[in-house]
């Protein structure tokens, strides 16, 4: 987090911790005001219950994706803005972004953690799951179709429909999740998970014909 010495981040970096090893619905406001140093009034001058430090969770790991996007050249979450550069992308270039933002979503601790928390909290809580659901499957999933709909009317990927271009947003989304959390089991099969990644990048180039204009 940007700056750890700042209360308020603290208690998300904490509670985050607590959250990802407990779940949510086991960890007290108490027990993350013991693990920041403070007592649990002093919690509620910066957020007024435990779910707005779950909110602000998310928040921060949002936050955290767009600088990591922009520094990368792209919204990461508006299609239409990204569509340009993507249309006169080559292969190359295309897979280290993929690499890139892969290597961000594997290594950033913060994003790990939220990850593990609502990979554990989808189980537990109906509510979560839904955030679970949206985080990790629909925005993604709605981003690329959006993205491979444009890129196919302007020539460039291959699709004659709405419905294969939704199929082909899972084609292209979910071999790079499940390697994300194969990783996330296994650390120790990262180099192996990228050769994949790039693999499964440059096959799917080619089944659906990418070309430049």
């Amino acid at each position: 987090m940007a700056d750890l010495n700042s209360t308020k981040d603290r208690i998300l970096d904490e509670a985050l911790t607590l959250f990802s090893e407990k779940g949510y619905a086991n960890v007290y406001v108490g027990e993350i005001a013991a693990r920041v140093g403070i007592k649990a009034p002093s919690l509620y001058k910066h957020f007024r219950n435990k779910r707005a430090i779950f909110e602000g969770i998310l928040a921060e790991m949002e936050k955290r994706f767009l600088e990591q996007a922009g520094m990368l050249n792209i919204s990461g979450n508006d299609a239409t803005a990204d569509v340009a550069r993507y249309e006169v992308m080559d292969e190359d270039t295309l897979l280290k972004l993929g690499t890139d933002l892969f290597l961000f979503f594997l290594h950033d601790d913060f994003q790990r953690r939220v990850r593990k928390m609502l990979t554990i909290e989808q189980f537990q809580d109906a509510e979560l799951a839904a955030v679970y659901q949206d985080q990790y499957v629909d925005a993604p999933l709605n981003y690329q179709a959006m993205m491979f709909g444009m890129l196919s009317k302007a020539g460039i990927l291959k699709a004659d429909s709405e419905e294969e271009v939704s199929v082909m947003a899972m084609h292209f989304y979910a071999p790079i999740y499940l390697l994300l959390t194969v990783c996330d089991r296994d650390p120790y099969r990262e180099i192996v998970s990228l050769k994949k990644l790039e693999a499964h990048i440059r096959q799917f180039n080619k089944l659906y014909g990418r070309t430049m204009r």
